[in-house]
Parts: C-alpha cells; structure tokens; sequence
C-alpha cells in the first residue's frame, strides 16, 4: 500500500488493480506511466478495481471474481464509457450493459476514452 496525493491535495493510502478489458486500459496505463503514478498491487492486496473497457457476458464471471478477490475495504471504479453503459457496443447481444450489473460501482468516469488525468480527478471521488 502507497500513499497517494491526489491533484487536489488529498492524500490516502491505497492500491490499484487495473482489468483492463479494452482500449480504456491504454489511457489507464497513460495516467500510471505519469511522475507520481498512482500505486498498483498484485489483486489480492488491492483495494480498488479499475474496470476499463468493454465487458462482455463472457467476461463477467471474471469481473466478478476480480471483485471477491479484493481486499477489504474495496471499491470499484468504471473507467470509460463501455465499462460505464456498454458504449457504443450497448446493443450487442454479448456486451453486459455496464459493469455496474455485476458488483456495485463508486466512481464512474465518463469518456471513450477518458483522459489518463481523469483516474487521478476520480480516486479523490472515492469514499
């Protein structure tokens, strides 16, 4: 676990794990490659789950996995619009329509895809 100071002068400790399920992970990968990258952690030590990207029917059951791993307290946070609502694949038959059907979300982050600064403005929205 890490201490991070967030843009706005918040500081806390936690740890990231990234399920980076489409092109919304490159723009997580942009926002950690920073100077003061926010800290990532093996999934059984994390705290927050970062689901970027499209999530399929296929894919759910390990979302949901992914969440149970986690340690307490956890959070989850859904990075971009297809992780948020399906994006642009919403219709599809194998997309689920947004993460939030499967484990409770507590920071959507709007986008397709959304700024790298835009994981940093959303972890000092977390509780």
């Amino acid at each position: 676990m890490t201490v991070v100071t967030t843009p706005g002068g918040r500081r806390f400790r936690l740890s990231l794990f990234d399920l980076g399920l489409a092109c919304c992970a490159v723009e997580f990968v942009a926002a950690t490659v920073r100077e003061d990258p926010p800290p990532t952690a093996p999934l059984e030590e994390a705290q927050v789950l970062v689901v970027s990207g499209t999530v399929t029917d296929v894919s759910a059951p390990a979302v949901l996995r992914a969440y149970q791993a986690l340690a307490e307290p956890r959070y989850v946070m859904s990075f971009g619009a297809c992780a948020n609502t399906g994006g642009p694949y919403w219709d599809s038959y194998s997309v689920t329509k947004g993460v939030d059907q499967l484990v409770p979300v507590d920071v959507y982050v709007a986008g397709c895809p959304p700024r790298p600064e835009a994981l940093l403005a959303a972890l000092e929205q977390l509780p």
